[in-house]
């Protein structure tokens, strides 16, 4: 059984006047085969830490961890058995159309790493695929529209068996694993800092632009 998990980085802002809008955006997947060790390794970084950074209710954020406690988390993840996709975009050479489908965008996006793992046959044809996206959104609407978008598409273009869910980073540790594996590959594009990417870059199967 193989499990992709799913967090992105960045915003989907498009008013770059505003400080806080970032000038690019990545969707990562982890995938592994077994999640296990992965917990493992969540549960033992967030043991590790002093009472202070306890207040979160056992939940890691990498933009909110001290550099030592993220450079520990790449280090340990190199040493499992896991692979990383992640496709970036320039938000500045986004179509002005999809701009407006912030929605769209971010399905359409998401379905293109998908596709490339199916068409690369990185995940045998008859394993059942778990796949479990990080919540982003509030609205059940948008949540269900997400969910069924790529379950038919997966199905229909490739006839793969796949189960798409939406959890909190609480409810999946994996998750939390993601964040940071998607917070450092997003560290080198805004900020050219790679300190943190070259530390998992071997794990890295596929990195591509979009709207290059």
């Amino acid at each position: 059984m193989a499990y992709i998990f799913l967090d992105e980085s960045g915003d989907l802002g498009f008013d770059f006047s505003r400080k806080k809008t970032t000038e690019h955006f990545l969707v990562t997947f982890l995938f592994v085969e077994n999640k296990k060790p992965i917990e493992k390794l969540i549960s033992k970084l967030h043991s590790g830490l002093r009472k202070k950074y306890k207040i979160r209710g056992g939940v890691l954020h990498a933009c909110k961890e001290e550099p030592a406690t993220c450079m520990r988390f790449c280090k340990k993840l190199a040493g499992k058995t896991c692979k990383v996709m992640t496709i970036y975009l320039n938000k500045k050479r986004v179509y002005t159309k999809l701009q407006n489908e912030k929605s769209v965008l971010y399905n359409y996006v998401v379905n293109i790493l998908l596709d490339r793992i199916a068409s690369k046959k990185f995940i045998a044809k008859n394993e059942p695929i778990n796949f479990i996206a990080s919540r982003r959104e509030t609205s059940k609407f948008l949540n269900l529209n997400f969910k069924n978008y790529l379950e038919n598409q997966i199905k229909n273009n490739h006839k793969l068996p796949i189960s798409v869910k939406i959890k909190t980073p609480a409810e999946e540790k994996c998750l939390q694993a993601v964040d940071f594996v998607s917070w450092s590959i997003f560290r080198k594009y805004e900020y050219g800092d790679d300190s943190y990417y070259n530390m998992i870059k071997e794990l890295i199967i596929e990195e591509n632009p979009l709207f290059p």
